[in-house]
């Protein structure tokens, strides 16, 4: 009798067998690179799952997402759900569940979720979370002037005030990026000094269309449908269409703690080129890692993806694919 390589006898209970499939690749995360990874894995005919807890990850926060080539405008929850759809076509199993943990096994990894999966090696695509205000408002109007992606959102306010909060060197140049279409752009930052490259601080001051409030909290964003305003810790309050959050990320690398996975200060996941982490059969794609010049984009994140996959059809089968 033959049984597929995936396929394993785990036990003979009262004269019948229990099978236990084992993967090729397991994938954990749904966003742009566990679904990339996820569609080259199929390809690769690796038996595939892809392990999410929401189809699209991040970009479901998006309103509409316009950077990506080949594709004009499409809302971020519609493109998560594409994600899926095509990932599922090309013969991929995707469960919306979450990971409790992994662990190692004698013939590669333990997925623990609602069940256990037996899978030969892992791809990490958790992504990261961008840290929130946590102040009155902020969910309520979360795409409704209130975002966390300039490069994503910003055109979507060409001639309007908008607000960024922090001072780092991602909010100093979200800031110059929405000069190029709003009509006036707020810094409203805790500190009396911008944190960002030196050269990034002297594009801000250049900048006539952008104002900075130094020592100035948001402590609650006000509007109708939409948003209008947001009240300072001054009590002031200050008239917007938008404000963009910019106050860091968290990587989501809690859940490899216990595997001895390297991270670097940030938390994010040590990859080299090929996606691999430091241990064997494990490897990592998108916002989790320290790949692509750490430039959080769909489109990076998609990249990273497809090379995690691509490495692990070279684990799996010892062979690699080149175009």
């Amino acid at each position: 009798m033959h049984y597929s390589k995936n396929i394993k006898i785990t036990k003979i209970l009262k004269g019948r067998l229990r099978w236990k499939i084992m993967y090729d690749v397991i994938i954990i995360g749904g966003g742009a690179a566990g679904f990339s990874a996820a569609l080259y894995a199929v390809r690769y005919n690796l038996k595939t799952l892809i392990i999410s807890n929401i189809d699209g990850g991040q970009i479901t926060e998006t309103t509409e997402v316009e950077n990506y080539p080949g594709i004009k405008h499409i809302g971020g929850l519609e493109l998560g759900q594409k994600f899926r759809e095509q990932c599922e076509e090309q013969g991929a199993e995707v469960v919306n569940d979450f990971v409790a943990r992994i662990e190692k096994g004698k013939s590669g990894f333990k997925v623990h979720a609602s069940k256990v999966h037996e899978t030969k090696t892992v791809i990490l695509a958790m992504g990261s979370e961008k840290t929130k205000l946590s102040v009155p408002g902020e969910a309520e109007f979360a795409s409704k002037g209130v975002s966390y992606c300039a490069t994503c959102d910003g055109a979507f306010f060409k001639g309007k005030r908008v607000g960024v909060v922090g001072g780092s060197d991602s909010a100093a140049k979200s800031a110059l990026l929405l000069s190029k279409f709003a009509k006036q752009v707020f810094i409203i930052y805790r500190r009396d000094k911008l944190r960002a490259e030196p050269r990034t601080v002297d594009s801000v001051h250049a900048e006539k269309k952008i104002s900075i409030i130094f020592k100035a909290n948001v402590i609650e964003i006000m509007g109708d449908n939409v948003m209008n305003a947001v009240k300072l810790d001054s009590g002031n309050v200050l008239e917007l269409d938008g404000l963009f959050i910019e106050v860091g990320s968290k990587p989501d690398s809690e859940l490899v703690k216990n595997l001895g996975i390297e991270v670097d200060k940030s938390g994010c996941i040590v990859v080299d080129a090929a996606m691999a982490t430091n241990v064997k059969g494990i490897f990592a794609a998108g916002d989790i890692t320290t790949g692509s010049n750490k430039f959080r984009q769909l489109i990076t994140a998609a990249a990273e993806g497809a090379i995690a996959a691509n490495s692990a059809y070279g684990f799996v089968t010892d062979e690699s694919i080149e175009c």
